[in-house]
């Protein structure tokens, strides 16, 4: 394994790298935005706008500079940055951390989805998205972002003892409640976004943990019944191994690691909130999975059940929160140490302070994508530094 502080300086150089952009960069579903194609009568067209979109995703070649398509700040990305620093601030108790965290916050309390339209706050992608079952356009809101967010200015808040940052963050729950839970098809979830009907366990889980908590903080008991409505569906349908399919959809039938793992934290975090244990057995059984298929020997994170490719730092950074958050055993750090020091040695670029985005088995795309690569990165390692201090502090 790196030494710690190798690592430490690996992790600074990552954030130098993205502080010089100012937190803006590239991003793999981003291409909608290109000035050229919105200047055309194609850019109506639905079919015109998913192969754009998947052309800028799948091309190892970065199109962007040639198709106009800008370099812009991710709300998602923003609350990861947020995170992270906050977690070299508890390993350095060095104010900078938290003075760059508030910055950012205050830049993501001017993002927030129009108030008039949604009530509540809640956050959006910063790019038109193109799926095959929908449209969705900058801004909208959807339940992955809002919860990331809110995580991160919650725990900003209370370091920094700003209860606006705390409210904004707990109000998030009544948007998720309020326009994303969703009964259909005998089913009872919180939706990816508002008015869609599709079945993801991901998010559905995400929506149900942060309710469940926000619910426990506010005193609102309807929160808390509605969350785990949504958390027994999923729970429900985990299959006799432990794992779970993306979603309900027949393109959804697949399993694959970061997912799995945002379950399992999900899930770990409801626990936690309410104080129950009767998600310890779904917990157990799924985390048993995701070790034994998810997490070879060596430490490489397999991006699919039955498929180590794409080699991808988002599936290395949920690996190291979920063998942290899920397990963190002795036995569960010791892989974690793999986890990293693989990561490092597959995908870390040294001479740019940045980590490729995919490595398949005969191309390795390299383009700097700031949301999905560099904040998972450097939240991840963030927190494994601050976690392995802490260890090594309570050893002590």
């Amino acid at each position: 394994m790196l030494p710690m502080n190798d690592l430490i300086s690996l992790n600074s150089e990552l954030l130098g790298a993205i502080q010089a952009e100012q937190y803006a960069g590239y991003d793999p579903f981003d291409s909608l935005n290109s000035r050229l194609l919105k200047a055309t009568p194609l850019y109506r067209n639905e079919l015109v706008r998913l192969a754009w979109l998947q052309l800028g995703k799948r091309s190892p070649i970065n199109l962007r500079p040639l198709l106009q398509v800008p370099k812009k700040r991710n709300p998602k990305g923003i609350g990861l940055f947020i995170s992270g620093l906050i977690q070299d601030y508890r390993r350095t108790h060095d104010k900078r951390y938290i003075e760059e965290a508030c910055e950012l916050a205050d830049w993501l309390l001017t993002q927030r989805s129009p108030e008039e339209e949604w009530t509540y706050s809640c956050w959006g992608y910063h790019f038109d998205w193109q799926a095959r079952a929908f449209y969705v356009p900058a801004g909208k809101p959807n339940i992955i972002t809002t919860c990331y967010v809110a995580r991160a200015l919650y725990e900003l808040g209370l370091i920094t003892s700003n209860q606006n940052l705390i409210d904004i963050a707990l109000d998030t729950a009544h948007f998720i409640s309020s326009h994303l839970y969703t009964e259909a098809e005998g089913r009872s979830f919180y939706a990816y976004i508002p008015g869609e009907k599709a079945f993801v366990h991901n998010a559905s889980l995400w929506g149900a943990a942060w309710c469940a908590f926000a619910g426990r903080q506010l005193g609102e008991k309807r929160l808390i019944e509605q969350a785990l409505r949504a958390a027994h569906q999923s729970v429900t349908e985990q299959k006799p191994d432990g794992s779970w399919v993306y979603g309900a959809r027949h393109h959804h039938q697949f399993i694959d690691g970061f997912h799995t793992g945002y379950n399992l934290e999900a899930l770990c975090l409801l626990r936690d909130a309410l104080e129950t244990s009767e998600f310890d057995v779904c917990i157990r059984k799924g985390y048993t999975y995701y070790v034994e298929t998810f997490i070879a020997k060596d430490g490489t994170a397999n991006y699919y059940n039955n498929n180590l490719y794409p080699i991808d730092m988002h599936s290395f950074a949920q690996a190291i929160f979920t063998l942290l958050k899920v397990g963190g055993t002795a036995t569960d750090l010791a892989l974690c140490d793999k986890v990293v020091r693989r990561a490092i040695e597959l995908l870390y670029l040294p001479s740019k302070g940045q980590f490729i985005y995919q490595k398949t088995r005969w191309l390795t795309n390299r383009i700097n994508y700031t949301r999905w690569t560099q904040a998972w990165a450097y939240y991840s390692l963030a927190f494994y530094n601050n976690y392995c201090a802490e260890a090594k502090y309570a050893k002590n």
